[in-house]
């Protein structure tokens, strides 16, 4: 199974499970754990959602090679643009919606799509060793599809972080925001159970009317609009990849991300 899911003292716990290639996502993994998110959204008893994932690492990203893309010959971009639409951006939208909390426990490293895995939970821990990155400018793409990183990092910190492919670590996260703590990576899964205890404990529609306070907020100063129209530039990149001879910059993003140990 991609996606384990427990519900237990009020509080859905869904796990990546495919650690033996890094929780890279394919589209499996993907519709399942749309599905368990939104199972998790419409059951009374579910205060808090946990997002977590097995293994050494939280997420790898995309799985470019068994991740449901077509032979590179019958690529096209109205086929890329409706699939990642679907599960590159009404997904991510809807699990940053879902009107319960949600956390994040992210684990090593943390790579381009695995940021959108992250990035829509209200809250992220991270433990000492992880490491958040998105190095597709080396495709020819200005960024991941789920493109937060200018309200996630600040516009400097985003650009470092896209113009050198550079990964920034648990601490840097911390102090530019992105993540609300740092802790070791023995005691993440306990920190973060903890933290959701506390807030399962809330009245749930005062925790409703919070999550929708503070993300109409940040819709009111453009994050909806600017999600919406960076996809679109996004979608750009792989046209150009296409106009250029195809796809095999995949696999050569995949053989970059297959050095992780």
């Amino acid at each position: 199974m991609t996606i384990l899911y427990e519900v237990k003292d009020k509080i859905a716990t869904i796990t990546l499970n495919r650690p033996e290639v890094a929780n890279a996502q394919n589209a499996a993994l993907l519709d399942a754990l749309d599905e368990a998110w939104t199972k998790a959204a419409r059951d009374e008893d579910v205060a808090v959602i946990v997002l977590r994932a097995e293994g050494k690492h939280f997420s790898s990203g995309h799985d470019l090679k068994s991740g449901g893309w077509p032979a590179p010959e019958q690529i096209t971009l109205e086929w890329i643009y409706r699939e990642e639409t679907r599960r590159y951006l009404e997904y991510t939208l809807r699990w940053r919606n879902t009107p319960k909390p949600s956390i994040a426990a992210v684990q090593g490293k943390c790579i381009a799509g695995g940021l959108m895995l992250c990035w829509p939970c209200d809250l992220i821990i991270a433990s000492e060793d992880a490491q958040f990155s998105d190095p597709v400018v080396h495709m020819g793409i200005g960024g991941v599809e789920y493109h937060g990183h200018t309200w996630e990092l600040g516009p400097r910190k985003a650009k470092e972080i896209l113009f050198t492919g550079r990964p920034i670590t648990a601490d840097e996260a911390e102090k530019v925001g992105m993540v609300n703590r740092v802790v070791p990576r023995e005691r993440l899964d306990t920190e973060t159970r903890e933290l959701a205890e506390q807030i399962a404990k809330m009245p749930s529609f005062g925790l409703r009317q919070a999550k929708r306070a503070v993300n109409q907020t940040l819709d009111v100063q453009g994050f909806y609009a600017a999600i919406q129209s960076v996809f679109d530039v996004h979608e750009t990149g792989h046209g150009n990849a296409l106009s250029v001879g195809g796809y095999p910059i995949l696999v050569n993003l995949d053989e970059m991300k297959s050095k992780i140990k």
